[in-house]
């Protein structure tokens, strides 16, 4: 029999499309799952069946537990060489090749910047009055130009992030634990003595760390309070390194003026949770890493790990 394989939360119903399937026919059944499955029994029954998985990013977790459950599958390929909820250590002891692809920071960047000049000129307020026959302009928008730009992380997507803003004439720091004077100067950026320094003294901050045990909740109370009252927020990167009780209050209160937000703890974000009615919110679901050319990078190299998996010589292979 062909091996079977199922591509996991293709929302858009675009998998198919982005990448040469064809090059597989006759050789893998595929089947593609548009709904999210949450429920555990469920996705197994939908996939207990396939030798193969494709997931994307960190729609599904594959953990030990799920695997344990799957003895047929052979083949795990996640979009992006990095997926914080596939256990790839898990996978390998159980015979399970898991295989990434390549991933552009050309699109979170782009996203951070449409968030950021959303909060900024209050994008989102003007075109609902626009549309609802509302007032005609109500809001004062901030400048960015002589502004200073925090950023949490310089690195592939913190850099790009640098850039734009030192292009709209903005001061740009930056400050991670293991960044250095040289490199934040190479990037045209200064560089915060720490974390609190680079908090208070920003008027826009954007977050581009990995999620680690070492970086969760790198923001709490004290530095969302550190933060200056008219200052925003950006994280397209990963909720977890901030404090999401503490974000609630600072928006709440008005520690800070509003938070555009793109990762969240859960995903889907659940219908009533709060992060989708603050007024001082930009929320958007998840949409850093989807544009046309990532799909194409995901999609058309999963293609190629599972037909270089089949012929016996797997490439791209994590862990």
């Amino acid at each position: 029999m062909k091996p079977r394989c199922a591509v996991l939360d293709d929302y858009q119903g675009v998998a198919l499309a982005s990448g040469d399937w064809g090059s597989l026919a006759g050789r893998v059944d595929v089947r593609v799952l548009r709904e999210h499955l949450t429920d555990r029994d469920t996705l197994i029954a939908a996939v207990q069946d396939c030798e193969i998985l494709v997931v994307m990013r960190e729609r599904t977790p594959v953990d030990a537990a799920l695997l344990d459950r799957l003895p047929r599958l052979r083949l795990l390929v996640t979009s992006g060489m990095r997926n914080a909820s596939v256990d790839v250590a898990a996978a390998r002891a159980r015979g399970v090749t898991v295989c990434g692809t390549a991933s552009s920071p050309a699109p979170p960047t782009e996203l951070t910047w449409a968030l950021l000049l959303g909060l900024a000129r209050h994008v989102p307020a003007e075109a609902r009055a626009l549309r609802e026959g509302g007032p005609w302009q109500s809001t004062v928008g901030a400048d960015l130009a002589g502004r200073t730009l925090g950023l949490v992380g310089l690195g592939k997507i913190g850099a790009r992030v640098a850039a734009i803003g030192l292009a709209f004439g903005m001061h740009v720091r930056a400050w991670s634990p293991n960044l250095t004077e040289e490199r934040a100067a190479e990037h045209g950026v200064r560089l915060a003595r720490d974390k609190r320094e680079l908090l208070a003294g920003s008027d826009f901050v954007s977050l581009h760390m990995v999620l680690s045990d070492r970086t969760r909740g790198l923001l709490g109370e004290p530095e969302l309070r550190a933060m200056r009252p008219h200052a925003y927020l950006v994280n397209t990167s990963r909720a977890g390194l901030v404090d999401g009780d503490a974000l609630l209050r600072a928006l709440r209160e008005g520690w800070i003026a509003g938070a555009g937000l793109d990762v969240y703890e859960t995903e889907p974000l659940p219908a009533d949770d709060p992060l989708r009615s603050l007024p001082n919110v930009l929320a958007l679901p998840h949409l850093g890493y989807v544009t046309e050319g990532n799909y194409a990078r995901y999609f058309g190299q999963a293609v190629e790990d599972i037909d270089a998996f089949l012929k016996g010589a797997p490439v791209r292979e994590l862990g």
